[in-house]
């Protein structure tokens, strides 16, 4: 496994790999289900690369990153078992040189969920990843259900800007109580861990009533915000119900939609989501 730390390295090692190659972007501190993209991208590729980086862009005033979990040397023993070939490692200013000032956006997408709440978020996300797909010129890249609203707006920077790279979406991996795999989930203290359950708890929930026929978008977020409500160590951030690809929020459910939440357990902020559709 070679790992690189500048840009001139990753540049340099790259062309020395002559098949297709699969891309995991991530921010460290990884998990199963951060390798369970890893051996989607090993199964369908000559080649599998894994960045780490925890990108300053995606935080916002008050937010986590100086607390984001890291776990460097933890990240790299993982890699290596499952075969990784190429990870990048890289410093801020390896991404952001001094003086950086280009940035972008994916305007309607973005500014929705978890852009609303976190002004500028995507706009990192969206920068970060332009970013990384120019410097590995991956043949696909692998991203996690969980992060839906990401997958959207990758996919319409993707379509763009005309990268030629496969946007490849993975299923969410949980816990045995629903809870989604999250990186942040180490902050969580017991009693705090038991209640972040109840994300997947509420999702369920909604899913349930959609099953038995329910359409309304105002009483599927109602079934949720109830259930959230309920968890005493849970402060509900958002709810949603939306169009699949707009992200709109929606009055009447069609045949396929998007139910997605955000809550705050003690100062760790989670999201998940579940795709509402008729089978």
């Amino acid at each position: 496994m070679k790992i690189v730390f500048n840009l001139r390295e990753l540049r340099r090692e790259r062309s020395a790999l002559s098949g297709t190659l699969g891309l995991v972007p991530t921010m460290g501190c990884l998990h199963i289900g951060h390798l369970s993209l890893v051996q989607a991208a090993r199964e369908q590729n000559d080649y599998v690369a894994v960045s780490v980086y925890v990108n300053p862009l995606q935080f916002g005033m008050g937010e986590d990153l100086d607390d984001y979990p890291r776990d460097p040397d933890g990240d790299l023993e993982k890699l290596e078992s499952e075969g990784v070939d190429l990870v990048w490692m890289p410093e801020k200013t390896e991404i952001y040189p001094d003086g950086y000032q280009t940035y972008v956006t994916v305007e309607q997408l973005s500014s929705r969920l978890e852009g609303e709440r976190r002004p500028g978020h995507m706009r990192g996300v969206t920068t970060v990843v332009t970013k990384l797909l120019i410097a590995f010129t991956p043949d696909r890249v692998y991203l996690g259900e969980k992060d839906a609203q990401q997958i959207h707006v990758i996919q319409r920077l993707v379509a763009d800007l005309q990268f030629a790279v496969e946007v490849v979406v993975c299923p969410t991996v949980r816990d045995l109580d629903g809870l989604a795999l999250s990186s942040r989930n180490a902050k969580l203290n017991p009693d705090q861990r038991n209640a972040a359950t109840v994300l997947y708890r509420a999702l369920t929930a909604a899913r349930s009533a959609f099953m038995d026929g329910e359409r309304s978008g105002s009483r599927l977020r109602a079934v949720m915000t109830e259930i959230v409500a309920a968890e005493p160590l849970a402060e509900p951030l958002y709810v949603s119900v939306a169009d699949i690809e707009t992200l709109q929020e929606l009055k009447r459910l069609p045949e396929k939609s998007l139910c997605s939440l955000a809550v705050r357990i003690g100062k760790v902020a989670l999201i998940d989501n579940v795709v509402l559709e008729i089978t």
